[in-house]
């Protein structure tokens, strides 16, 4: 299903089927979810890596993120390396999960892997290309919860969640070009 949300375009896929929603339903025991936006926004391709990769600012102005540590940067060829630590939470409901993030600013690319956590797979990417005035953001999300639990609870808010989080970063490069007026 893709919907279109502004500029925002959206696909929202789960590997057991769609609901009416896009947002899916689980067959047996896949509950994969995944979902992919793009949209062109009127910030260099440059500064909207350079905010997506600063991943320590995340708790200032991400939804739900509690907070986010880097535990670790490597350089690797032209990549760096981060495991970071990340705590997401809804009112009293708070989880805690690690993940392999990878940064390449040459290609303007950033993939990020849960290495140990509440997903039993939790995989994004995000890509960012020169266009015009401005850049193509492609974003993209597939996860599973472990827990059937947090599948039901957080399952039904996906895409809500998905989308405000993906506006916080055009929020941030906003407030961000205005200080710099």
């Amino acid at each position: 299903m893709n919907t279109d949300l502004g500029l925002w375009k959206m696909d929202g896929r789960h590997e057991g089927g769609h609901d009416e929603y896009g947002m899916g339903l689980c067959r047996e025991r896949i509950c994969m979810t995944s979902h992919a936006e793009s949209r062109v926004v009127p910030y260099s391709a440059d500064r909207m890596y350079a905010i997506v990769a600063d991943v320590e600012r995340y708790p200032e102005f991400v939804p739900w993120t509690v907070s986010l540590r880097v535990l670790r940067r490597e350089i690797l060829g032209k990549q760096e390396i981060l495991t970071a630590e990340t705590v997401v939470g809804f009112r009293a409901l708070r989880e805690r999960y690690k993940s392999r993030v990878v940064l390449d600013p040459n290609a303007r690319t950033i993939d990020v892997t849960q290495t140990e956590g509440v997903f039993r797979e939790l995989e994004n990417h995000w890509r960012f290309t020169p266009e015009g005035a401005g850049c193509r953001v492609d974003f993209s999300i597939r996860f599973e919860f472990k827990s059937k639990m947090l599948t039901a609870v957080a399952g039904s808010a996906f895409g809500l969640v998905v989308t405000q989080m993906t506006r916080a970063f055009e929020e941030r490069a906003r407030k961000l070009s205005e200080k710099t007026l």
